[in-house]
């Protein structure tokens, strides 16, 4: 059996030693700067066993799934460990500064920046979930700085986990990122932040907390922990993104200033046209 090391037990890591478990021919170990996950997450079945950097030399796959923040200092310290043939990735939604980081590194050929765009709003080894990673995407970046079998072994393992793949520029995924993962977390956490705010009875929050309400607000149960480290990581992006946003919402709160119902429809209208493109990738 092969061995697979994972660097954080949350729920990527997590999930993705329960399904390389479950579907590959792997013996999986994990470490965690909290001991407390490592031995819940062996508890609950998800790793087999406990190991440390200085274990890694055996190590078929080692995986990076801490915070963004932490990430490329792991990987150096992972990269020092490892083999030759070891296959090493991260699970970050920010690449550029890991990539950058990482460029002269003498086992860069052994690492691949990915990001596997799949997750919930929990957090935790209690977290870990089977089959999260089914028909998501996973994007791989700078590619031509990884060794083509290491690649190729990277690759393999994507498909086990039944995900698509993209490549992209660090830069162009930064970027897009922003706009559409990173800009939603911000604005769940905010409309959060403002119904508390104005709301102080919680009776009425819970009363009247429609399914709407708790579709949108659903990303503010996100890990603050894990949330604002990204946001710092990708900041140019992420300012660039909200500035377009508060813009739209400022024109939005004119126009119901104004009552002008015609130009809010045409804006809901317009905007309407977003089911079209979701709904071709459901």
């Amino acid at each position: 059996m092969e061995k697979i090391v994972i660097v954080g037990l949350g729920l990527i890591g997590g999930s993705m030693a329960l399904d390389l478990k479950k579907r590959g021919s792997y013996q999986v170990f994990g470490i965690d700067h909290n001991k407390n996950h490592v031995q819940k997450a062996i508890d609950l079945e998800i790793i087999d066993a406990a190991t440390d950097f200085p274990q890694l030399k055996d190590a078929s796959v080692v995986i990076v799934a801490v915070p963004v923040n932490a990430i490329s200092k792991v990987v150096q310290k992972v990269l020092d460990y490892i083999s030759e043939d070891t296959l090493v990735f991260d699970v970050g939604s920010v690449k550029k500064s890991i990539c950058n980081t990482l460029d002269n590194h003498p086992k860069r050929k052994n690492f691949v920046a990915a990001h596997p765009l799949a997750g919930t709003e929990f957090s935790g080894p209690e977290a870990a979930i089977y089959n999260l990673f089914d028909d998501k995407v996973t994007i791989l970046c700078d590619v031509s700085k990884t060794n083509w079998k290491i690649l190729d072994k990277a690759i393999s393992l994507f498909k086990l986990l039944n995900m698509r793949i993209k490549m992209m520029e660090p830069d162009a995924h930064d970027r897009h990122i922003a706009y559409v993962s990173h800009l939603s977390h911000v604005s769940s956490f905010m409309l959060g932040k403002t119904v508390l705010e104005i709301e102080k009875n919680e009776e009425y929050i819970f009363d009247m907390a429609s399914t709407g309400f708790a579709s949108t607000v659903r990303l503010a149960k996100s890990s603050a922990a894990m949330w604002s480290p990204i946001f710092i990581e990708n900041k140019e992006n992420v300012i660039r993104s909200l500035n377009e946003y508060i813009k739209n919402l400022n024109a939005f709160k004119t126009m119901i200033e104004n009552n002008d119902e015609e130009a809010l429809t045409k804006t809901m209208n317009n905007t309407n046209y977003i089911k079209t493109i979701l709904n071709g990738i459901e």
